[in-house]
């Protein structure tokens, strides 16, 4: 047998296996004629269920347009979305239709049927026409592009349903098959043509499907936003409940169902009030209350009544002010107010300065004075768009305290210092500043602008600025005390103040 094992095959042996694999082949790709008529039953009942969604859709159009001739500006605008909804469905179906016959016709040639039903196909179990159409020739892309477009179409328009949309993506999905294959290869390649058609046919058969469910869809949407209610009953809508004296309370009495054929009382007390607009000149403060009813004519010719209770506040004008910083405004620089009105939103409260300026940072007012003496703040709420005064101050305005006097020595870690020890390499290289220090009560900012420097045996020297003058400390030695006289600073008020001196020992 290993001898056997080793011998070439002969002549007759290679054909013999070659025809063997023929056969295979052959046994494989030939399908069944129970498996093709299968295929053909499928394929009629897809056209019935298609043959009734047309005439599902025709009355379901139809109906559609008596409900645009009876109420047209409401329902225009839902119509023309149908209309469009019908024309891509149809452009999208005829092409489908057409991609049918083309490859029925390149598998029967001349004996091919003009309709697109399986059972009038002869070539049934054609494998190749099928892929050479729709793969070779490249019309299986532009059928996957037209069918990705009408769903998302579809899923556009659905925008408001989100179960819609999830399930129009998945009747049209064209995503790849689980081995990888794509969209195109799936349905074409290696298919009976019969199985192609029945496929394709399915898809027309979806599309007439959700034609109507989109049509019906935005159908329903023509009166979505109608209320439909099985109770009435009295509201009182005002405008505000709680209102500045001099000012007006207002308030919508209505109720909440209407029907515009038929129109209500509407009565505070045992006054009528037109419309049921309720006004009322507010002289005093306070809180007040009012009461009544609405009469509605029943379609028996009785009267119902809908009794109603509200009540609103009025307030005396006021405003609550109140200076960040301190209880006095200072010149030249700027004073942080906290100013409110209650029961008035932020944005409808102004202010005005007599005096001086304003202007709003953040949820602050930045008051500037721009005279001496005193200035007055006065508060404005913009009510039913009127600005009504709320109230306000007169504050007295002050020049900023005088700061004090440092020396700041070079380097990151000096501090400042108003007296006391210092080498003559600290010294050089200082300056003098002027501030109010850690606790200060204002922040403002000072230029010292001269100072005096005195030592003994040396001529005193004025300088301008804030540097100490490095040729006049060059000239200290140990032991030596250096006197800074007729220091002069000036603050963002612009005035020159004289801050004293400084003694430091070296």
């Amino acid at each position: 047998m290993s001898g056997a094992k080793n011998c070439p095959e002969t002549p007759r042996q290679k054909m013999i296996g070659m025809m063997y694999l023929v056969l295979t082949a052959m046994l494989a790709l030939n399908v069944s004629s129970e498996i093709l008529n299968g295929f053909s039953m499928v394929d009629n009942s897809l056209h019935k269920t298609i043959e009734s969604s047309d005439l599902r859709n025709k009355a379901l159009y139809d109906d559609f347009e008596e409900l645009a001739r009876q109420n047209p500006a409401k329902v225009h605008e839902w119509l023309e979305k149908a209309k469009l909804v019908k024309k891509q469905s149809d452009d999208v179906y005829s092409y489908i239709e057409n991609f049918k016959k083309q490859i029925i016709k390149l598998a029967d040639k001349d004996e091919a049927n003009d309709s697109a039903y399986v059972r009038q196909i002869n070539a049934k179990d054609n494998l190749d026409k099928a892929a050479e159409y729709g793969l070779l020739k490249g019309n299986g892309k532009i059928l996957q592009k037209r069918i990705e477009d009408y769903r998302d179409f579809l899923v556009k328009l659905s925008v408001n349903n989100p179960a819609k949309q999830k399930m129009y993506q998945a009747i049209f999905s064209t995503k790849k098959t689980k081995d990888g294959k794509s969209w195109q290869t799936a349905i074409f390649e290696g298919m009976p043509l019969s199985a192609v058609v029945t496929i394709l046919t399915k898809y027309q058969s979806d599309i007439r499907s959700s034609e109507a469910e989109v049509v019906q869809y935005l159908k329903s949407q023509t009166d979505a936003l109608d209320f439909r209610v099985n109770k009435i009953t009295a509201l009182v809508v005002p405008n505000s409940r709680y209102v500045i004296r001099g000012g007006k309370y207002s308030a919508q009495i209505v109720l909440s169902a209407v029907d515009s054929t038929k129109v209500p009382g509407y009565f505070v007390g045992s006054t009528a009030v037109r419309n049921g607009f309720y006004e009322v000149n507010c002289g005093k403060s306070g809180s007040f209350t009012y009461a009544g009813q609405i009469r509605m004519p029943g379609n028996d010719g009785s009267v119902r009544t809908y009794p109603f209770k509200s009540d609103y506040i009025v307030g005396e004008p006021s405003a609550t002010v109140s200076n960040a910083d301190l209880n006095v405004v200072y010149r030249g620089i700027d004073n942080k107010f906290s100013i409110s009105v209650p029961g008035v939103a932020a944005g409808n409260v102004s202010v005005r300065v007599s005096g001086g300026t304003a202007q709003k940072v953040g949820d602050k007012y930045i008051i500037r004075a721009t005279q001496d003496g005193e200035i007055n703040i006065s508060v404005y709420a913009k009510i039913d768009g009127k600005d009504l005064p709320m109230g306000g101050g007169a504050y007295r305005v002050k020049y900023l305290p005088d700061p004090i006097a440092y020396i700041q020595g070079t380097g990151g870690d000096a501090k400042p210092i108003r007296g006391g020890y210092m080498s003559p390499n600290a010294l050089r290289g200082s300056m003098l500043i002027a501030s109010y220090g850690k606790d200060e009560l204002v922040k403002a900012n000072f230029t010292v602008t001269s100072f005096t420097m005195i030592a003994k045996g040396l001529s005193p020297q004025t300088v301008s600025g804030s540097h100490l003058s490095a040729s006049f400390v060059n000239k200290l030695l140990k032991g030596d005390i250096l006197m800074i006289n007729n220091i002069k600073a000036v603050g963002p008020d612009q005035r020159s103040r004289d801050l004293g001196s400084i003694s430091i020992s070296l």
